[in-house]
């Protein structure tokens, strides 16, 4: 599986969450019929013209995911905000600062949802408990860059903000 590590500075994504949990494997479910309740209700055309009219910024025009934690959190349930980079306040979404961090880049490629899904299970099967960085405070992204998710070549990336082991 290839990855990177990169320091990236802060930026900004607005988008629509869900709160999401763990339990059951419940989150490989609801997630995918989320996506494609934004894609039925206009979320995701609104989504993709604010990741192209910022296509020169972090994100370089995908559109992301944030998996993050509020106060009311925890560890099993957590928020999922389906979104895009933006420069600013987008009116009627929810908007969220990704703080400045360093970032371990896992490559996915293969067809949405299942191809994501069996990256995320070797990262914590298989590349954290083998590497020299444990996970770092902040959230954690999935990039969804244009294209069709469903060809067996599509590519997208898993971001986890790390820092070396202590």
């Amino acid at each position: 599986m290839n990855f990177k590590i990169k320091t990236m500075e802060s930026f900004l994504i607005a988008g629509k969450s869900i709160k999401v949990t763990n339990e059951g494997g419940k989150n490989f479910i609801d997630i995918p019929a989320f996506w494609e309740k934004c894609s039925k209700d206009g979320t995701s055309k609104i989504l993709g013209k604010i990741a192209y009219e910022n296509k020169n910024g972090i994100l370089s025009g995908s559109i992301a995911a944030v998996l993050y934690y509020n106060e009311t959190d925890t560890n099993e349930n957590w928020s999922y905000l389906a979104g895009a980079e933006t420069f600013k306040e987008e009116n009627g979404l929810e908007t969220i600062k990704i703080p400045a961090l360093t970032w371990a880049v896992f490559e996915s490629i293969g067809p949405m949802p299942d191809a994501i899904q069996n990256v995320w299970k070797w990262i914590s099967s298989e590349w954290f408990p083998g590497s020299n960085y444990e996970h770092a405070k902040g959230p954690e992204l999935e990039i969804y860059p244009t294209g069709d998710t469903s060809k067996s070549d599509y590519y997208s990336e898993v971001w986890i903000p790390v820092q070396k082991k202590q």
